[in-house]
């Protein structure tokens, strides 16, 4: 699999566009803000002649479904995510407000997603894990094959993902970042909602919140 990153809107969210040698993609977390990040992310899919499949949220705070209904509307998919942030994808033109953005309400989830389902397109395949502690919903895209992982805000460079938002407990996250996420192999890549990439490893040996 190939991995692309974009990095949209004010909050500096990654945007994942993960494909395979059949040109089938996945993006996850599109957060193209304005119409120039939204002509980006489409540039890039044209110009490689991919053919997106599936929009994947890992959580569905605002800035990270930003782009959520250009991207159904132009690829004719649908966007899923858990059922369990659903309350979040429907506060999001609430939540837009506070920091004076606008944002056209997304579409509803079209198909929820638990831990266990797997994603799949073109030849690969995506294991999900529930990760909550974030968010409610919070899911992370795992490839056992290839080890990486798609982490949303979970699991950070050096941190962990905040957890004074509706829905997000500290308590939570810490043990699930341990259980679900430092029991993969260490040489797992953690691609984050924002910021640059890690590994596991380094996160078990120098993430101080991992240590406590």
């Amino acid at each position: 699999m190939k991995i692309k990153i974009l990095v949209f809107s004010p909050f500096s969210v990654n945007t994942y566009v993960i494909y395979d040698e059949t040109n089938e993609c996945v993006i996850i977390d599109p957060a193209c803000y304005d119409k120039k990040e939204q002509e980006k992310l489409e540039d890039f899919i044209s110009s490689n002649k991919l053919k997106p499949v599936k929009l994947l949220n890992t959580h569905c705070h605002l800035d990270h479904v930003f782009g959520n209904k250009f991207v159904c509307d132009t690829f004719s998919i649908g966007a899923e995510a858990s059922k369990k942030d659903e309350f979040l994808l429907n506060a999001v033109t609430f939540a837009a407000t506070r920091y004076n953005l606008n944002i056209e309400k997304p579409y509803a989830i079209s198909n929820y997603l638990s831990e266990h389902d797997i994603i799949r397109f073109g030849k690969s395949e995506l294991k999900i894990l529930n990760v909550p502690g974030h968010s409610p919903g919070s899911l992370v895209y795992y490839s056992e094959k290839e080890l990486f992982a798609i982490v949303g805000d979970v699991l950070f460079f050096g941190s962990i993902g905040r957890t004074d938002l509706p829905g997000g407990d500290y308590n939570t996250l810490i043990l699930n970042i341990k259980n679900k996420l430092l029991s993969l192999n260490d040489n797992t890549i953690v691609y984050p909602g924002h910021g640059q990439k890690t590994k596991i490893i380094t996160e078990k040996i120098k993430n101080p919140f991992l240590k406590k």
